[in-house]
């Protein structure tokens, strides 16, 4: 017989038998299993397919307790609650910028759409320039962007302004927890697809779209020899299925035991990809008017990340009748789209931590302190990006912090874990337990060799390619930019070793103890007492099956490179 400790449910309660270990509450489940779906599919499905993944295309031619499984490697949880952070604290960015253009949007005329206004240039043209009207208010107005990193300006109040009312409506769409967050996403989720098709719907009827669509479609498969498309192709991939976050693992820890997490894997799986292959007719058929007005190359119309979905489509908009309205529409889309994603993730980080001290600090307003606390930090974090240097800090983050590298490196050791530490055949008798049949084998490949390999690969090629970070083709960063950028990605990359090394000093006893206590969890030890084992196994199961969803989307994305 094994000596551990036994968790519990006793009244809503989890405690530990014997009167040992910490005390659990209860975790509240979703009203519906609709609820954990569009959650998802708000947080996956964000600001990544409207502009990152049509701008790649663009470019190349067309929960910690979840660890408990094997404590050696607990680091995983640590990193993607850092890499989420991160993610939170920048993301919103986007969204202040979107809220700033919708408040600009209700005007007789739209501030973007002309010249002479104070912050253009004498060489603004409204027409087939360089420096058009959509640009400059992009950055002259909006940005009032500095000559560079070293040089941070001031503070824009009204941008700080705009950001403030984002974190508020962050703050009370998720102080509540799942319950509220479930019902607000039905909403938040669905009303982007309804603007994106009256977008189409304009965009096909532009002179020069069909141009732009046939750019977007008929591929260049010169491209496929360099390795850049394919290390933009994982990231993306990563990026946009919010893979190795950790906030998908969070909110399926509040599903019920037998939710059938292998279906839902496919379901968000497609649902993202659809988005971001339509969201990228969408683009192209605008940039292929733009490119038409201006008479240039699709290849010279747009930049990469913000500057597309704050140049393109705010062109777009302006050419519809009744400009405001539609400009109006659209932005309130863009935020939406954000927002989903923005509090679904300050949901999954302040479930993590709050999940690190299940038994302590039970106040009644507990996860109200939590939420406010973690939107507050974030808020201050963000006042660097609202100065005339903001821009060159965003891009920092979002290089560094929570994609490329980082994701994939936290993806790499999820899949080592889940599939040669744990077990992938285990791991298969426990989605089998849940969802009563046995997934198809491809996934056990999948997580023992493929996803791993094709992490490692692009991880390698990443490094091997490694280019200084840029801003617009012209702006290189200092070198100290450059080591802050390295500062912010190794901050999570570094929690797997440091813990590793942590939990092996810490451990006592001869070789093959310490290996058994650090790499074996003690939720699924045998037990004479049926009870409790099925009670253990309830908890283990809940807070873990996710992992699964997001190793499948892992699988699924393999197939998307």
């Amino acid at each position: 017989m094994h000596s551990f400790i036994h968790p519990v449910v006793v009244k809503g309660v989890m405690g530990v038998a014997n009167g040992a270990g910490p005390v659990y509450q209860e975790r509240e489940t979703w009203t519906r299993q609709m609820d954990f779906i569009m959650s998802c599919v708000g947080f996956a499905v964000g600001l990544g397919n409207v502009w990152r993944f049509p701008y790649l295309c663009y470019k190349n031619g067309g929960g910690i307790n979840v660890w408990n499984i094997a404590p050696l490697f607990k680091g995983l949880g640590f990193a993607s609650m850092v890499i989420v952070f991160f993610c939170n604290t920048y993301y919103i960015m986007v969204l202040a910028w979107g809220f700033y253009y919708l408040i600009h949007s209700f005007r007789s005329e739209l501030p973007w759409s002309s010249c002479g206004n104070p912050w253009n240039s004498p060489s603004c043209l409204s027409l087939a320039a360089a420096r058009s009207p959509i640009i400059e208010f992009w950055e002259n107005k909006v940005l009032n962007i500095s000559s560079g990193l070293d040089d941070p300006g001031t503070i824009n109040w009204e941008m700080t302004l705009c950001l403030m009312a984002v974190w508020v409506l962050v703050y009370f769409c998720v102080w509540k927890g799942v319950k509220s967050t479930g019902k607000i996403v039905y909403f938040t989720a669905t009303f982007p697809y309804v603007v994106l098709i009256i977008l189409l719907v304009r965009g096909v009827t532009l002179p020069g779209a069909y141009d732009g669509i046939m750019y977007y479609i008929k591929p260049d498969w010169s491209k496929l020899q360099e390795a850049q498309v394919w290390i933009d192709a994982g990231t993306q991939i990563f990026f946009s299925y919010a893979i190795g976050l950790g906030a998908l693992t969070a909110l399926g820890s509040y599903n019920r035991f037998n939710n059938d997490c292998y279906k839902d894997a496919f379901v968000l799986a497609l649902i993202n990809s659809g988005t971001s292959f339509f969201a990228g007719f969408v683009v192209f058929s605008i940039l292929g008017f733009m490119a038409a007005e201006q008479g240039v190359d699709i290849s010279q119309v747009a930049e990469s990340g913000p500057g597309l979905a704050f140049i393109a489509y705010p062109k777009a908009v302006s050419l519809m009748p009744v400009a405001p309205l539609w400009a109006a529409l659209f932005f309130f889309m863009l935020l939406l789209l954000g927002l989903d994603s923005q509090f679904v993730g300050v949901e999954g980080f302040v479930t993590g931590i709050l999940d690190l001290f299940p038994g302590q600090h039970n106040h009644r307003y507990r996860r109200e302190i939590a939420v406010a606390v973690c939107c507050s930090l974030c808020f201050i974090i963000d006042i660097s990006m609202v100065t005339q240097g903001g821009m060159y800090v965003f891009q920092l983050f979002d290089y560094y912090s929570a994609s490329g590298m980082t994701l994939l490196w936290q993806t790499f050791w999820e899949c080592i874990v889940v599939a040669w530490v744990y077990g992938a055949d285990r791991f298969m008798d426990d989605v089998a337990r849940m969802i009563g049949y046995r997934p198809f084998p491809w996934m056990k490949w999948c997580w023992s060799f493929i996803t791993p390999c094709v992490c490692m690969g692009i991880f390698v090629f990443h490094l091997v390619n490694y280019k200084p970070l840029t801003y617009n083709t012209d702006y290189v960063y200092p070198w100290w930019g450059e080591a802050v950028g390295w500062c912010l990605a190794l901050s999570s990359m570094l929690c797997i070793p440091v813990s590793i090394v942590y939990f092996l000093f810490r451990a006592r006893g001869t070789f093959r103890e310490v290996h058994n206590h650090t790499t074996h969890n003690y939720y699924t030890h045998s037990h004479t007492h049926t009870h409790l084992h099925k009670t253990r196994q309830m908890y283990f199961y809940r807070t873990f099956y996710t992992q699964g969803n997001s190793i499948s989307a892992a699988v699924c994305s393999t197939s998307s490179l």
